[in-house]
Order: C-alpha cells, then sequence, then structure tokens
C-alpha cells in the first residue's frame, strides 16, 4: 500500500508560481512512478505531468504539451516526496491536482494508477 498526501495548492495570480508537494507512505517508490494529474469542474481528470526512477534506467520526467516548459516534477528521496513547481500559472490550469502512484513506468492514463491522494486546489485567477 502506498498513501499520499498532497500540499502547497492555493491562490495565486495569473503568472504566478506554486510549488505542490506530494509525501508518499508505505512500500518502497522504487521501480514505481508518481504522476500529478488535475480535474476542473465538468471536467474529466488529465494527465500533467509523472516521474519515474529506478537504478538501471535512472530517472525521467514526462509532461503534458499544456504543461511543458512551464511546470517542473522533481522527487526527493530523502523525503520520499514529490515536487510540481508550476510558473507562469494560467487561469486554465485551475483545477484539483491529485498525486498518483502506479508500479512500473510512467503513464498518461489516470485508471491505470493505483493509488492517489486526497487532491489540493489551485486556483489562478485573471
Amino acid at each position: 500500500q502506498v498513501q499520499l498526501v498532497e500540499s502547497g495548492g492555493g491562490l495565486v495570480q495569473a503568472g504566478g508560481s506554486l510549488r505542490l508537494s506530494c509525501a508518499a507512505s508505505g512500500r518502497s517508490l522504487s521501480g514505481s512512478a508518481l504522476g500529478w494529474f488535475r480535474q476542473a469542474p465538468g471536467k474529466e481528470r488529465e494527465f500533467v505531468a509523472a516521474i519515474t526512477w529506478s537504478s538501471w534506467s535512472g530517472v525521467r520526467t514526462l509532461y503534458a504539451d499544456s504543461v511543458k516548459g512551464r511546470f517542473t516534477i522533481s522527487r526527493d528521496n530523502t523525503k520520499n516526496t514529490i515536487y510540481l513547481q508550476m510558473n507562469s500559472l494560467k487561469p486554465e490550469d485551475t483545477a484539483v491536482y491529485f498525486c498518483a502512484a502506479k508500479l512500473g513506468t510512467y503513464e498518461r492514463t489516470a485508471n491505470l494508477y493505483n493509488y492517489w491522494g486526497q487532491g489540493t486546489q489551485v486556483t489562478v485567477s485573471s
């Protein structure tokens, strides 16, 4: 089992920045993938970014086109935590952001992830 707890959401003006954190506990995350998804009101949950790492492949990251160049996903193994640094935020980034984990490599599809956090609200005002 993996438990995920997100934090760092809030209200920010367009063009501003936020950093989300996802603290993981439970089983070892080596060989697993962690991702960020978001869901706006009335919309489906969508992929934002993912990260995976292992001794043989190293660290690999994946981003949705809509956030590439603005968001950065990273990890701190000492804290068992991943981060999502969000810069140049736009009103359309407003959503509840979820952290998710799965065994194996990363995927863009939400229902392939086994573990989910409770979500953190990000609101970007224009």
